[in-house]
C-alpha cells in the first residue's frame, strides 16, 4: 500500500515536471508527509489488526493454543465415535507457539511504531506552535540588545604558553584582548 502510494507520487511528480519544465511537485516523493504519512499509519493499523485477528482465530480453534494428542471424531463416514491421533503433536505445538510469539512481537512493534509516528507528529506541531508564538511576540514587542553577543568575547587561557599557540591563533587572541575588555 505504501509502495503504491510512493509510485503514485513519483508518477504525479514526473507529469508535473514535464508540464512545468523542471520544477518539482514534491521535494522528496518518498518522504513520509501528508497523505503518505496517513497511508503508512493505516497500513500499520491494518497489519496489527490482521495479526490480532489471526491470533484470536487460532486461539478459538485450538482452545488456548494447545494441540491435543487425541481427539474424538464422529463425522461421516465413521459409524461410531473414533479416536483420531494427531501425528507429531509436540512439533506442531512448538511451531504454533513460535508463530504466536512472532505474531505478538510484530503486533507490539507495530503499536510502538504507531506511537512513535504520532508522538513525532505531535512534537513537531508543538514546536511549530512555539516558534510561531515566539515570532508573534518578537513582532509585537520591540526587542533591543542588552549586551553584545557572547561570540564577540573570546576567552584566552592565561596558563597556556605563547609557544603552544599557533602564530595565527596567537595573533587573533592578541587582537581581541586589545579590543575587548571583560
Amino acid at each position: 500500500m505504501v509502495m503504491a502510494h510512493v509510485k503514485y507520487r513519483e508518477g504525479k511528480d514526473r507529469k508535473y515536471v514535464e508540464v512545468n519544465h523542471g520544477s518539482h511537485l514534491y521535494a522528496n516523493p518518498g518522504k513520509k508527509r501528508g497523505g503518505l504519512w496517513w497511508t503508512y499509519l493505516i497500513s500499520l493499523v491494518f497489519k496489527a489488526g490482521f495479526d490480532t485477528s489471526f491470533l484470536y482465530i487460532l486461539y478459538r480453534i485450538y482452545h488456548g493454543y494447545d494441540l491435543p494428542k487425541l481427539s474424538k471424531c464422529s463425522l461421516e463416514p465413521c459409524p461410531n465415535t473414533v479416536d483420531c491421533f494427531i501425528s507429531r503433536p509436540t512439533e506442531k505445538k512448538i511451531f504454533m507457539l513460535f508463530m504466536v510469539v512472532s505474531s505478538a512481537i510484530c503486533i507490539f512493534m507495530c503499536i510502538l511504531e504507531m506511537i512513535y509516528l504520532i508522538g513525532k507528529r505531535i512534537f513537531k506541531v508543538i514546536n511549530i506552535q512555539n516558534e510561531n508564538q515566539r515570532l508573534v511576540f518578537a513582532d509585537q514587542h520591540e526587542l533591543t540588545t542588552i549586551a553584545p553577543p557572547r561570540s564577540q568575547y573570546r576567552r584566552v587561557d592565561p596558563t597556556v604558553a605563547e609557544n603552544q599557540l599557533s602564530l595565527n591563533k596567537w595573533e587573533k587572541t592578541r587582537e581581541q584582548q586589545k579590543t575587548t575588555v571583560l
